[in-house]
């Protein structure tokens, strides 16, 4: 390189070499990384051409390959920051087209962490398009298929390459994620890809026939390229891409099939469908498709013939697809059988009162709302202080198609009563009604779901509250907002761990429910999930034929109603049954330590702290409102007494503060766990209550939070602070720190 004959503080011309060596040095030395940030500075103002050096450095050294921090990255990135210091560096015309060549050799080599940098410094997005598709290409050739296509993403060449051919190979390498974010910024290709994979799915293609020219490829997974895994990634990309499935008609028409087989078995085999559902599914499943339609009527004939003639002629099929003779006989068959399902469903109903969970309240008692001003009842009654309440939700099974299940109907359960919410057409009419209508469902909702004052009981509630988000895009945040929730499934997962161990017929060897042993309870192997712990806890399942009903098709069916306001309330029934009882189930003598994994069957020695145990500011041991000891804590007065306030306490902070105390209080849209951010940052006193409790009491130190009663006015709840805390109040103090009298009233 030519020397510059200027003096200066460091050389102009430097060796990129030497000054490799002195950073590799300086590399290895943990203690001398700030000398090295200095030196790469200098170096780079001592370079002829900084951007030439870099590439003779990362060409003669070789560390930045591996993945990870490496000198190569660390060289990099610092020059990309060094040159929007010094915007006059970078290069332009023949120079940078020879730099660019460089680096491409470069790329094809480094980790991805390198590809965005040097992108920029070599301002690649400019170099010629022709010449970097054929560096791509050339990349392909040679079977480096995975690092075609990640510098395809990088440079956006994607709209002029062949998408088909760009991803065979990454999908029989397992390489999906690569796929979809080659594809991921262009619907065009998104569209061409799904076409492309779905004609693959078309009855008779023979995917070993696409496969073949592949098979000496490197890392090849055969295995998982077939018409199932094929079928199951096209409905994620359908779903992630937000297609229309009408754009893959072969594997939707096979999804559907399945779904008929499925339906088959649940009604014919299983036995756990009523007719009503069955043929509710049957009809909207295979729609206008003969190819469907036609599938059902030979799975029937097997089984059922007479169901097979009526459902072929139901849809108009050619009655050739029937045995001889079938098709006369039908009237007859369909008498018959009409006779034989009232039969049996007679005989189900008897059944299931006997052997079923029945719903303890009358049916004058279960409220169907569907207008705003039918749902304030429901208000009213849910949103008290201290209310206990069961949630539920159902939707329209979508047996394995596109897109979240919508929440069609919104079940609720206070004692004596149970709500059913028609959600769909709820938010249709306040969407007609205006933008202020609009938004009074969602509040009343995420008022329930907040209020830590109101226990919520529900079982697998994180599913329920992702499709109440898909329903309603004004509940999007809502599982950020909990407080107050209880799932009853963490509850069921801890009962399944601490009582004994399971048989391989689905029994356990001690009974769960102390009422009833193993033998008359007799679980069977089907039941599961809310209908097992239904079945431990109460003696009896609950009755699931109804679960796959069409939840969205009005008016409801009368079993459908039934139905769901049992799944609503048999949890408040189980929530007070473990209340009462706990340990008998094999849970802590306090059912708030099993939700939260806490499970202590074995009592607590005497010196240990119990759930509502703290330390006053003195230090001395409590619980709840009873002192531990004989001996009280030392008397503070309320100027030293220092709290912050929960978001559900706001009216004890304000009649606390009116006493003269240090409040400060959390506003409505905080999140609960900023008490503990402030409580440790300004040595306060932490008052909150319900499940809070159990996440900050373990925040903070001991005695630094305590548990109020929510169902309480705000002046018992000051007295029951004032008494654990030991605080004298004097005449002074009293309104000290508060400027409205009436607040005090």
């Amino acid at each position: 390189m030519n020397q510059d004959s200027d003096s200066s503080d460091q050389p102009t011309g430097q060796d990129p070499l030497l000054l490799l060596k002195t950073l590799q040095l300086l590399w290895t030395k943990q203690e001398q990384r700030k000398q090295l940030k200095e030196e790469v500075r200098r170096g780079f103002a001592g370079l002829e051409d900084p951007l030439a050096g870099l590439l003779a450095m990362l060409e003669n050294s070789s560390d930045w390959k591996g993945k990870g921090h490496s000198l190569g990255y660390y060289i990099t990135t610092e020059l990309q920051l060094w040159i929007k210091e010094h915007p006059a560096v970078p290069q332009s015309g023949i120079q940078l087209k020879k730099l660019q060549a460089r680096v491409l050799r470069i790329l094809s080599q480094c980790p991805a962490n390198l590809l965005d940098p040097l992108i920029s410094i070599y301002q690649l997005h400019t170099a010629d398009r022709n010449y970097l598709l054929e560096h791509v290409s050339h990349l392909y050739l040679k079977g480096d298929y995975k690092e075609a296509a990640i510098l395809s993403i990088k440079l956006k060449l994607q709209p002029d390459q062949d998408v088909e051919k760009m991803c065979i190979p990454l999908l029989l390498q397992d390489k999906v994620n690569v796929v979809e974010d080659y594809v991921g910024e262009y619907p065009e290709l998104q569209s061409k890809l799904l076409q492309i994979l779905d004609s693959w799915c078309e009855p008779g293609v023979n995917i070993r026939d696409i496969t073949r020219p592949y098979q000496g490829l490197s890392r090849y997974k055969p295995e998982k390229f077939n018409h199932r895994t094929l079928s199951k990634l096209v409905f994620r990309l359908l779903d992630r891409f937000h297609v229309d499935p009408a754009l893959c008609p072969n594997v939707v028409n096979q999804r559907h099939l399945r779904t008929l087989n499925y339906l088959f078995y649940k009604r014919f085999v299983e036995k756990t469908m009523t007719e009503e559902n069955w043929a509710d599914h049957v009809q909207s499943t295979a729609g206008d498709s003969r190819c469907l339609q036609g599938h059902l009527v030979q799975l029937l004939l097997r089984h059922c013939p007479g169901r097979a003639a009526r459902w072929a002629r139901h849809w108009g099929l050619p009655m050739d697809v029937l045995p001889p003779g079938l098709a006369e006989e039908l009237p007859e068959l369909h008498t018959q059988q009409r006779v034989e399902e009232a039969t049996k469903a007679d005989n189900y109903e008897d059944s299931k009162k006997k052997d079923c969970y029945q719903l303890p309240i009358s049916r004058e008692n279960i409220h169907f709302l569907q207008t705003w001003e039918e749902t304030l009842q429901c208000w009213e009654k849910v949103l008290q202080p201290g209310q206990v309440v069961g949630v539920d939700m159902e939707w329209k099974p979508s047996f394995g198609m596109v897109g979240k299940p919508r929440v069609a109907l919104l079940q609720m359960a206070v004692k004596d009563e149970v709500f059913l919410l028609d959600l769909p057409r709820l938010l249709e009419q306040a969407e007609l009604e205006g933008e202020k209508e609009k938004e009074k469902l969602p509040q009343f909702i995420q008022m329930l779901y907040s209020d830590a004052a109101i226990t919520k009981l529900g079982y697998g509630m994180s599913g329920d509250l992702s499709s109440l988000a898909a329903t309603c895009s004004a509940l999007k945040d809502i599982e950020k907002q909990l407080h107050g929730v209880v799932d009853l499934l963490t509850v069921d997962k801890q009962l399944q761990k601490g009582c004994g161990e399971w048989r391989k017929d689905g029994r356990k060897v001690d009974g769960l429910s102390p009422e009833h042993s193993h033998e008359e309870r007799g679980v069977r192997q089907r039941e599961k999930g809310l209908s097992l712990l239904v079945h431990h806890v109460l003696g009896k399942p609950l009755d699931k034929t109804e679960q796959l009903s069409n939840w969205e098709k009005r008016p409801l069916r009368e079993e459908q109603i039934l139905y769901a306001a049992s799944d609503a309330y048999c949890l408040l029934e189980i929530y007070e049954r473990l209340c009462r009882d706990p340990e008998s189930f094999g849970l802590s003598s306090d059912l708030m330590e099993s939700l939260v994994g806490k499970r202590s069957i074995k009592p607590r020695a005497k010196k240990q702290l119990n759930k509502q145990e703290a330390l006053s500011p003195s230090g001395q041991q409590c619980q709840g409102s009873q002192m531990e000891t004989s001996r009280a804590p030392a008397p503070v007065s309320p100027r030293e007494f220092s709290v912050v306030c929960d978001n559900m306490l706001q009216g004890l902070g304000r009649y606390l503060r009116c006493l003269g105390v240090d409040v400060r209080m959390l506003d409505n849209e905080d999140d609960h766990r900023k008490a503990a951010e402030i409580a440790r940052q300004e040595g306060r006193v932490i008052l909150t209550s319900g499940l809070p409790y159990q996440t900050l009491q373990s925040q903070v130190g001991e005695g630094r939070c305590f548990s109020v009663n929510c169902s309480e006015k705000a002046k018992e709840q000051a007295l029951q602070v004032l008494k654990h805390f030991n605080v004298q109040v004097s005449l002074s103090d009293i309104f000290s720190r508060c400027q409205r009298r009436d607040q005090l009233q």
